[in-house]
């Protein structure tokens, strides 16, 4: 597959509330097919960028590392993943990897 479609791969989300001390809320968002892809925080918006800078990092190190990630699914079809990484402000390195896939 190319990293495009590797990217475009949907994974199953699991998020938690942990209450870390009264009244304080730690959220936990994992995708659990994807080893190693945990972020947590205290807003939404915040850890879901930081689970899909993660995500994107990781496929991208497997890739370049002669790999490939789990993939437990088909590659959405409306899926942008040049969009996802520019908006997430991922390294040059990346993005110059994803517009290379694209040639």
């Amino acid at each position: 597959m190319h990293l495009l479609e590797l990217l475009a791969i949907p994974y199953l989300l699991e998020a938690e509330a942990v209450e870390t001390e009264s009244g304080k809320w730690l959220l936990r968002l994992a995708y659990p097919e994807l080893p190693g892809c945990i972020a947590e925080g205290s807003t939404l918006e915040d850890v879901l960028g930081e689970l899909e800078r993660r995500r994107v990092e990781i496929i991208v190190s497997l890739v370049e590392a002669g790999g490939e990630p789990p993939v437990p699914r088909k590659a959405l079809a409306t899926s942008d993943p040049l969009w996802t990484v520019k908006d997430l402000g991922l390294s040059g390195r990346v993005t110059a990897l994803l517009e290379n896939s694209t040639k």
